[in-house]
């Protein structure tokens, strides 16, 4: 069944993408701030029962709407069910735009506004910064976009769903990267989330994408230059400043050899002095040409992931 919802997911959303004003999205954000107005006061017990109420809440009401629709009405309603939850937390489509519009911009020989659609898309002061930055940055940017939006939805998903809990692992996954991005900023009314709801969120996260962020770098080494990946996953992986995404962007510059890493790009509430940065990776200089390199490393790691899926559904259905 994971691989069948799965796979009409992924058709669905290449087709007709929700758009990011859709109901869905804009419930989630209203969602997740209505539990820190009403329930962070501060403390540690309360951050952890606030994050608890803000992603147990909705995984379980979507895990008892699954056991309704199989025990009542048959197998093919829960699987649509799935389908309906992985089109809202999976897919390319929910930041391929911004890849395209600057892959575009560069094409036309348009810096400027390649710049500008990086800008808002990561919410930061680019600058004038050179043209490889722009694509180094776009890579590593869509890179970790496509882990936690295609890779790491589908590795909860298909885990948790093999041992009967439905889509749950699904709404976890995405809710936890979900809160903890939002708690990051403030709130539409200016209030912030307390230190520790923010800290717990990022522990909670972390924690979460540990083993999936180290199954998709495994992913790309398989498809990629395996040798290379693995020895960036071993040896440059602690240059970047997030672990998780650190192994995976390891691996991404081993399997297509490019160099990844540098100075980061500064948001709009940072000064130079404060902004975040890693060492570079070994690998050629950015260009353009490795935009296409990207492209074919993700979809080859989908497709060998669904085909890995349909053999264990297969194995499932024999047996």
């Amino acid at each position: 069944m994971s691989f069948f919802a799965i796979l009409l997911a992924l058709v669905l959303e290449q087709v007709r993408p929700l758009k990011t004003d859709h109901l869905v999205f804009s419930s989630t954000e209203r969602w997740v701030l209505w539990t820190v107005r009403t329930l962070d006061a501060g403390a540690r017990s309360q951050a952890w029962i606030t994050w608890g109420v803000t992603i147990l809440g909705p995984a379980l009401l979507a895990m008892l709407v699954h056991w309704l629709l199989a025990w009542g009405l048959g197998w093919w309603m829960a699987i649509l069910w799935n389908v309906a939850l992985l089109y809202a937390t999976l897919g390319f489509r929910q930041f391929s735009h911004h890849f395209t519009g600057i892959r575009e911009a560069l094409d036309n020989g348009d810096e400027n506004k390649a710049r500008e659609l990086l800008a808002q898309w990561q919410q930061v002061e680019v600058g004038h910064i050179p043209r490889s930055e722009i694509v180094r940055h776009v890579i590593e940017h869509s890179v970790i976009a496509a882990h936690r939006h295609v890779f790491g939805v589908f590795f909860w998903y298909a885990a948790l769903s093999i041992i009967g809990l439905g889509p749950v692992g699904a709404v976890i996954y995405r809710l936890t990267e979900y809160a903890q991005r939002r708690w990051q900023q403030p709130a539409p009314d200016g209030s912030w989330a307390s230190d520790v709801l923010r800290a717990v969120s990022m522990r909670a996260w972390q924690a979460m994408d540990w083993l999936p962020s180290r199954m998709t770098a495994l992913g790309f080494a398989i498809v990629g230059s395996f040798e290379d990946a693995m020895d960036g996953w071993r040896h440059h992986a602690q240059n970047f400043p997030q672990d998780n995404d650190g192994v995976i962007l390891a691996a991404t510059a081993g399997a297509i050899n490019i160099r990844l890493g540098g100075a980061a790009l500064t948001s709009s509430e940072e000064d130079d002095t404060t902004a975040s940065g890693s060492s570079s990776t070994p690998g050629r200089i950015a260009s353009l040409s490795h935009f296409a390199q990207v492209v074919g490393l993700v979809w080859r790691t989908v497709i060998m992931w669904l085909l890995l899926l349909a053999l264990l559904t297969m194995a499932n259905l024999v047996g």
